[in-house]
């Protein structure tokens, strides 16, 4: 990248070492972050459309990271970061608490085989650790073509008393990503779900 261009990847000097995620952008504004960003098609558009808020992309491959900074680059985006980590290390160990307004997680690898869902990134203590990031209010926004992985996250959050369920609204349901528009063509449904976390 040019100077004109600064890359918005941001490389943390430590992994052992929380981010201050406000000190990444220009503008003080909530944060929203968005783990596994894939190409950035959801990302991009709905960081153009909301100015008034910061985002966070995290993606553990780099050429989907790279493809999501072009696209992001092209249309000038001052409020978005890129995190190249495992979405739930960046979770557990780098981010601090109450610094997130809202978490995105669409269609995450649903290890669909029985000997494998211990992989799945939303789990028990993936509720837990959202409870920790977000601020008193915040919304985590879940989406996936799996029946069985969202019969999971709903039972996981359901269980956890500091969330509260809430509709998806439309507008945001109307955004969606390359996985889903694919998803979509083949006649494979989309579920959602969204929990806010309480006021304690």
């Amino acid at each position: 990248m040019t100077e004109a261009t600064p890359s918005l990847v941001h490389d943390p000097e430590s992994i052992l070492e929380r981010v201050q995620p406000h000190l990444l952008f220009p503008q003080l504004q909530p944060i929203e972050l968005e783990l596994g960003s894939g190409d950035g098609s959801f990302l991009v558009k709905f960081a153009n459309l909301n100015p008034q808020h910061n985002f966070i992309g995290v993606e553990r491959l780099l050429g989907r990271l790279r493809k999501l900074e072009k696209k992001a680059l092209k249309i000038g985006l001052t409020n978005l970061r890129l995190i190249r980590l495992e979405a739930a290390y960046l979770l557990e160990f780098m981010l601090p608490a109450q610094s997130i307004s809202a978490i995105h997680v669409y269609f995450p690898d649903p290890w669909p085989k029985r000997k494998h869902r211990k992989n799945r990134l939303i789990n028990e203590r993936f509720s837990v650790l959202a409870g920790q990031v977000l601020i008193p209010g915040g919304v985590i926004w879940l989406r996936t073509d799996d029946p069985d992985y969202f019969q999971q996250m709903s039972d996981v959050f359901d269980a956890n008393p500091t969330f509260e369920k809430m509709e998806t609204p439309q507008e945001l349901s109307e955004i969606i990503t390359d996985f889903e528009r694919g998803f979509l063509a083949r006649g494979i449904q989309t579920n959602r779900a969204a929990y806010r976390l309480k006021h304690q």
